[in-house]
């Protein structure tokens, strides 16, 4: 994370990059519902799941770089990105955790980060200072997460491509975990000298 406001190119709503995110954060209750179906007695529905996952996945791409190459960053865009990032990730854990694909401790260890971050941004706006914005450390976390948990949930079953599913899966849960954890301790950081300055200032 970075904590430095980007230039806002428009205050417009309904340009094509926000309506993309505004179409993944709807997607995450349908993707949730998918997961948790058969814990419900309802029929396996991983495949699509998996579809609104992958969907989210490449939406997530283009509202970025739509929104950069139209001149249509906004402020309502700086919201709505990482909110649907976070939300994903959290409806993802839920499902997981619940099938006992995820252990327990690797939900919490992501979840701490997360009350972490928030403590952070709550601290930014008693000194006045926007959230943060999303810099590459936190986005290469999040793109292996977001690798790591369809693998994970194809891991789920039996044969090959379960096997190589999990082998895969938990190769980029590891790396996405820590690259979660350095982006936010490097956040927290970045906070502390905000701090420090603004009491240096008075």
């Amino acid at each position: 994370m970075e904590v430095q406001e980007t230039r806002v190119q428009t205050d417009r709503v309904l340009t094509i990059p926000n309506i993309l995110s505004m179409a993944r954060l709807v997607g995450v209750p349908v993707f949730l519902w998918l997961i948790l179906r058969p814990e419900f007695g309802g029929p396996q529905s991983d495949g699509w799941a998996l579809l609104v996952l992958a969907l989210s996945g490449v939406s997530d791409y283009l509202d970025g770089k739509l929104a950069r190459r139209w001149n249509q960053i906004s402020s309502l865009g700086r919201l709505l990105d990482p909110a649907a990032d976070r939300l994903y990730i959290l409806s993802t854990l839920v499902g997981l955790t619940w099938r006992e694909i995820l252990p327990l401790w690797l939900t919490l260890v992501l979840l701490a980060r997360e009350a972490m971050l928030l403590v952070m941004v709550g601290i930014l706006r008693r000194h006045g200072y926007p959230p943060p914005q999303v810099n590459f450390l936190g986005k290469a976390a999040t793109f292996n997460l977001m690798y790591a948990f369809p693998l994970l949930l194809l891991s789920d079953g039996s044969g090959w491509i379960a096997s190589l599913a999990a082998v895969f899966g938990w190769a980029f849960a590891g790396w996405g975990t820590t690259l979660y954890w350095w982006a936010g301790v490097l956040y927290v950081v970045q906070v502390r000298r905000l701090v420090r300055a603004d009491i240096a200032a008075d």
